[in-house]
């Protein structure tokens, strides 16, 4: 028996950067044989390295493909990959199923797999959850809602790339939902996160001591102790940018409106990222509200690495 018929299945990985990289590099060592698209051919160099197939187009990720993973920013860009020139949906096989990654509204997912499914394909909707460390290990956590045959075909593909499913529904837009109301407290915790260790250098604290302190206290949060040591190491790459969040938190706007609820808190974040972006740190790493606290209050942090 062939290598090629040793595999598990053929999967398509469109979207090679800081999550979906980790996510594909998973999906070879469980055994898939897997096809990588992105836009920077650097990132495709590296996952041929690291035992995946290049794709030159998302249609060649998806030929012959049991599924394709789609992990970009919006839905935009998720609509483009699909039926964009180049994109999925023509190229996928009938019965194959499209596992959409990107946060993005409710009924924007909605459309996205109503018309996919009248091609005869399948559309999960399956934003992720648990950054880059945790996608390059098999361990993310996946929310998912489709239709049933969806849900089936996608599982053996996100058991190699999480390490919990959150099967919610058979309606897309389900899970999107879910998402925000994750993503709403992710940006206010990232943005509190950075108030609270600016705050604190301000006072002439010791913040990797404050660090310490707090991580094992009652105000510690899985976003302070994710997003703290960036800043102690002035290290911002961007494994999640500010502008995620300038996005993200201006959905929940959009749904808050649509709903007649008010998010205070969550528009409080919303501001700070988006005058952190407005200073020229749009793509640099979220901790980088911190880096605006600081120039707005005369505050020295460890000095950013170029």
């Amino acid at each position: 028996m062939s290598q090629e018929e040793t595999k598990k299945g053929r999967v398509g990985v469109v979207g090679l950067g800081a999550m979906g990289f980790g996510m594909a590099t998973s999906l070879v060592r469980a055994g898939f044989d897997v096809a990588g698209f992105d836009l920077s051919a650097e990132a495709v160099e590296k996952f041929v390295a690291a035992g995946g197939r290049a794709a030159a187009t998302p249609a060649a990720a998806a030929e012959g493909a049991d599924a394709v993973v789609c992990v970009v920013v919006n839905a935009a860009q998720t609509e483009d990959v699909l039926f964009g020139a180049g994109g999925v949906a023509a190229a996928l096989p009938e019965g194959a199923v499209f596992i959409s990654c990107a946060t993005m509204a409710p009924e924007a997912a909605c459309a996205l797999a109503a018309r996919l499914t009248a091609t005869g394909r399948h559309y999960l909707d399956a934003p992720i959850s648990g950054g880059a460390k945790k996608a390059a290990e098999g361990a993310l956590t996946v929310l998912a809602s489709g239709a049933p045959a969806a849900v089936d075909k996608a599982r053996p593909v996100l058991a190699a790339m999480a390490a919990t499913v959150h099967e919610l529904g058979d309606e897309p837009g389900t899970a999107a939902a879910f998402k925000m109301v994750n993503q709403l407290l992710a940006g206010v915790h990232i943005a509190a996160a950075c108030e609270a260790i600016t705050f604190a250098a301000k006072l002439g604290l010791d913040i990797r001591k404050v660090y310490e302190v707090i991580k094992g206290a009652a105000g510690n949060s899985w976003m302070f102790e994710n997003r703290v040591p960036h800043i102690l190491e002035g290290d911002y790459t961007p494994l999640s940018a500010v502008n995620i969040f300038t996005k993200d938190l201006g959905i929940i706007m959009d749904m808050s409106r649509a709903n007649n609820f008010p998010v205070p808190i969550a528009a409080t974040a919303l501001q700070l990222f988006t005058m952190t972006s407005a200073a020229g740190m749009g793509r640099d790493d979220d901790s980088s509200v911190a880096r605006f606290y600081a120039q707005t209050a005369g505050v020295t942090l460890p000095a950013a690495k170029s």
